[in-house]
């Protein structure tokens, strides 16, 4: 993996500030306007005045796995979730709330340092193992979206938070309890998933043990015309489950009508969406859920995403007692990296990733 995380030359790294705006800059400096290049044609522009906040999204109390007779219950919760939507909300996960507020507040002060000093983290590649950057990909961006981001690798945790910023200095202990939490808690959801799918909760346990957590913390700064931006757009996640923490609403998701919800932040509470590897696992029978970022001109908003997946190399495809003649093999293998090289040539605004996957 390591020969594919090479860092940048100096050059490079130049070419990458010349052509870098931070989000968070624009904001901070008090423009009246988007500028151009953040905003969307008509038909792609989030509409304010049809945004609600959804009452009917799925949650999940996972306090009844302490009791074994009451499991068949969160697994039929999960099925229905995950069949309708490709996303649910668990609340009594085990991970504390001061953990999760500590990870809010180191992300916080990491965002509200100088751009310089951000900017030693920049880099164009996404093959980069911690990457400062803006949009999605703002080298290759033709609309440029309202958002500053760092991600890292951090699964194993003691492989890669040496390459974690250094500053702020509670940044590594208070992220990496964040973390740590998050992937034993995804080891656990995903077992209940692949249960709901009547799999063996085992499959694929000692890959997804092994597997890749690639953390996202991001920023959606104060937006002057949230009606004309979004902080992401929409598309879906590459791995099997994403497990999002976020400051206050701000995430939507598509439901099975073509309707964008607005999730609800409910104190506590962990988002969690099926992505592309789940989708291809399941042969379809789940799909991974469409969904974007909007942004308000109010306040800012902060997310941490962690993305789970195979590991980079993994082919993940349809699992076997999945398939048969009234279920035919409907999805080509991937791996991680095939995502990745995916994203690095194509616009994700253009055209998902699992579209380039289906057969049948």
């Amino acid at each position: 993996m390591e020969g594919h995380l090479v860092g940048k030359s100096s050059s490079s790294k130049a070419e990458t500030k010349a052509s870098f705006t931070s989000a968070l800059t624009l904001t901070q400096s008090g423009l009246p306007h988007v500028p151009q290049r953040y905003v969307l044609p008509p038909s792609q522009r989030p509409n304010p005045s049809s945004s609600r906040l959804s009452t009917t999204l799925p949650i999940v109390d996972l306090s009844p796995l302490q009791s074994p007779s009451l499991r068949p219950q969160i697994i039929n919760n999960i099925r229905m979730a995950s069949k309708e939507i490709g996303f649910f909300q668990v609340v009594n996960h085990g991970i504390p709330s001061s953990v999760m507020e500590d990870a809010l507040s180191a992300a916080n002060e990491f965002f509200n340092l100088p751009l310089e000093e951000k900017m030693l983290l920049g880099s164009d590649s996404v093959h980069a193992p911690v990457r400062y950057g803006t949009s999605m990909n703002h080298a290759v961006d033709r609309v440029h979206f309202w958002r500053d981001f760092i991600k890292h690798y951090s699964h194993p945790i003691s492989k890669w938070i040496h390459l974690w910023p250094s500053n702020p200095s509670c940044y590594k202990e208070k992220m990496g309890n964040y973390a740590k939490a998050v992937q034993v808690l995804q080891e656990q959801i995903m077992e209940l998933v692949i249960e709901s799918l009547g799999l063996n909760p085992k499959y694929l346990q000692e890959e997804v043990e092994s597997g890749s957590q690639l953390v996202a913390v991001n920023c959606y700064p104060a937006c002057p015309e949230p009606e004309l931006a979004l902080g992401m757009p929409p598309h879906s996640d590459y791995g099997s489950i994403t497990i999002l923490l976020q400051s206050c609403p701000g995430l939507q998701v598509k439901d099975q009508n073509s309707n964008w919800q607005t999730v609800p932040a409910i104190e506590g509470a962990l988002l969690v969406q099926l992505g592309d590897q789940m989708e291809v696992l399941s042969n379809g029978h789940y799909k991974s859920v469409l969904h974007r970022a909007t942004v308000s001109s109010e306040k800012s908003r902060l997310s941490i995403a962690s993305l789970h997946s195979l590991s980079l190399d993994k082919k993940v495809g349809p699992a076997p007692m999945l398939v048969d003649k009234q279920h035919p093999q409907s999805y080509k293998e991937f791996s991680f990296r095939d995502f990745l090289d995916f994203i690095t040539n194509n616009d994700i605004v253009k055209g998902r990733f699992i579209d380039t996957l289906k057969q049948n």
